[in-house]
């Protein structure tokens, strides 16, 4: 981080509010999660320190699951154990919404807007997503290669507190699995796995039962991204569609477009 500074603008001042207190919420509970700093706060503005950084690439996987799994890991220790993916969660006056219940009203606007093809593939993937409802809660924050510098030195660094909701273990993995897979092309099957690795070893430190994200279910949360960003497709460097870069290993799923 330098002297210079990077301002972002809002759309409106709740989204402004609610990004300030995301990235509020993870500085305080997301440890090690590295953060550039607010330095300025205005109406519909925020400013943040500089980071020189680059995105992420597909030879960062395992390194950013590895660092992923660990604030995973402290976010449950230190406040997740008691959320539900069912329910929104109230964690120091800040509300993290669920997990299962705007998953599925995302999902039933893509079967309207046309990207699951039949009533019954949605009702396959509104099956699989409902299967989440009992799993440890961990957090989403849109892990796209966009959102995370790679510097030269130190672990990598999170921007972007945009979004910010409850997800199962693995989730937020998933996310970046297929959104590296959108803009870079496919990945080597070994590669995932390796990254799995990484991150149920991290996210097992003190816990053991959240170390236990298995491919299958990874491979389930990838699916869900992948209809999820599939209106995106040709936008902020999404270059092929999932359905073209999923590793060939994994099951061919009916939930899928």
């Amino acid at each position: 981080m330098t002297g210079r500074t990077f301002t972002k603008a809002y759309a409106t001042e709740v989204k402004r509010v609610t990004a300030q207190r995301n990235h509020e919420w993870l500085s305080r509970h997301a440890e090690p999660m590295v953060l550039p700093p607010i330095t300025g706060s205005r109406l519909r503005e925020l400013t943040f320190a500089w980071v020189d950084g680059r995105h992420v690439k597909p030879r960062d996987l395992k390194r950013v699951a590895r660092h992923l799994g660990s604030c995973h890991e402290a976010a449950w220790r230190r406040s997740l154990h008691q959320a539900r993916l069912t329910t929104a969660y109230v964690s120091d006056g800040h509300v993290l919404a669920g997990f299962v219940g705007p998953r599925a009203t995302a999902l039933c606007q893509r079967f309207r807007d046309g990207y699951i093809t039949s009533a019954r593939a949605l009702d396959a993937t509104l099956t699989l997503l409902h299967r989440t409802a009992d799993r440890p809660a961990a957090f989403y924050k849109d892990c796209n290669p966009r959102n995370i510098l790679i510097t030269l030195s130190g672990p990598p660094v999170t921007i972007d507190t945009d979004d910010l909701t409850l997800a199962p273990f693995g989730y937020d993995l998933a996310k970046l699995v297929v959104t590296l897979s959108m803009t870079h092309g496919p990945l080597p099957a070994d590669l995932i796995d390796q990254a799995l690795t990484a991150y149920n070893s991290a996210a097992a430190a003190h816990h053991p039962q959240l170390g236990q994200t298995t491919l299958t279910q990874l491979m389930e949360y990838a699916e869900l991204h992948g209809i999820l960003a599939a209106p995106y497709l040709g936008r902020g460097g999404y270059r092929w569609s999932w359905t073209r870069v999923r590793p060939t290993s994994t099951p061919r799923r009916k939930t899928c477009t």
